[in-house]
């Protein structure tokens, strides 16, 4: 297959692009700054006035959108969450641009997304039949703006699937090496209230639901990419502690992480408990279910 990947250099899209590249696809990264070719890999101009993707691209298979602003390094001042929608809504309107301009259309768009489109709740639990639910707050407002500009590429007859990433387990990327930290140094424990929910998922499965969505032209739409048991933040904490042989006794008060981290102390002390339906009602196994099998893989590396 031809893929093209926008945003293919961050986590997750250089876990596609191995992935991929390895399976013997032909993967396109579009990048403002394209590096050298390798082998099944190329790099693609676009986002800038000299660039013209349209005249370096074969016709794709699949497209898939993982660009925009990092929403975990700094605060969330005004211009951070400026950039966070904007980065979104720029890069998705230009991909939207690109596939109207392509001659012969892929046959689906990924367009990335987060389950923060169904807001913060310590008591509901969300499959992607459900609407919005949770309390409102500024990441479920981006991503409904986000998903809203993705949906644009059903106008054009192409299959459109909105993968709905929960909290990404990677031994060195992502969120998980910061929580490990604590644990290492003995000072481990539980944040803000340790009831909230972390619909979460190993990095290894999030690229074979990547695969799966390509493969099954039945999913379209919202894609619930966590695994089917999340956990609350507690049983995370005392998971690692168990894996570490450390302890998970030393709490860290809201109010605390929101003075140090501002408005972006959410990603921690908020959640949603997130179920993948869809991805278990199409026959998707997941190597790694629960967050013991998941966490013993990545921490016995």
């Amino acid at each position: 297959m031809n893929i093209a990947i926008a945003g293919g250099i961050g986590f997750i899209g250089t876990a596609l692009t191995h992935h991929f590249t390895t399976q013997g696809h032909q993967v396109y990264i579009l990048s403002r700054t394209p590096k050298e070719k390798k082998k099944n890999l190329n790099y693609i101009q676009w986002l800038v006035p000299e660039a013209n993707p349209l005249e370096n691209l074969p016709p794709l298979d699949a497209f898939i959108n993982l660009a925009g602003e990092s929403i975990g390094s700094g605060r969330w001042t005004h211009q951070k969450k400026a950039q966070i929608l904007n980065s979104r809504i720029t890069t998705t309107k230009a991909a939207i641009k690109l596939l109207e301009q392509l001659e012969q259309k892929p046959s689906i768009f990924i367009n990335a997304s987060a389950v923060g489109y169904y807001g913060h709740s310590t008591t509901e639990t969300f499959t992607e039949e459900q609407d919005q639910g949770g309390e409102s707050n500024f990441l479920k407002d981006v991503v409904i703006q986000w998903e809203r500009e993705a949906k644009k590429a059903e106008l054009l007859g192409i299959r459109t699937v909105l993968p709905r990433l929960g909290l990404v387990l990677d031994p060195k990327e992502g969120a998980l090496p910061k929580m490990l930290l604590p644990y290492r140094l003995f000072a481990g424990g539980a944040l803000g209230s340790g009831k909230q929910w972390y619909s979460w998922i190993h990095i290894q499965d999030l690229v074979r639901i990547f695969e799966f969505a390509i493969e099954n032209e039945s999913i379209h739409g919202a894609l619930n990419v966590t695994a089917p048991h999340p956990v609350q933040m507690t049983d995370m904490g005392r998971a690692i502690a168990t894996i570490l042989k450390r302890p998970h006794w030393l709490p860290t008060p809201s109010v605390a992480l929101k003075v140090i981290l501002g408005e972006m102390s959410s990603l921690l002390l908020d959640g949603q408990r997130v179920i993948p339906k869809k991805a278990l009602n199409n026959g998707f196994k997941f190597t790694y279910s629960t967050i013991d099998k998941a966490l013993n893989n990545i921490l016995h590396k």
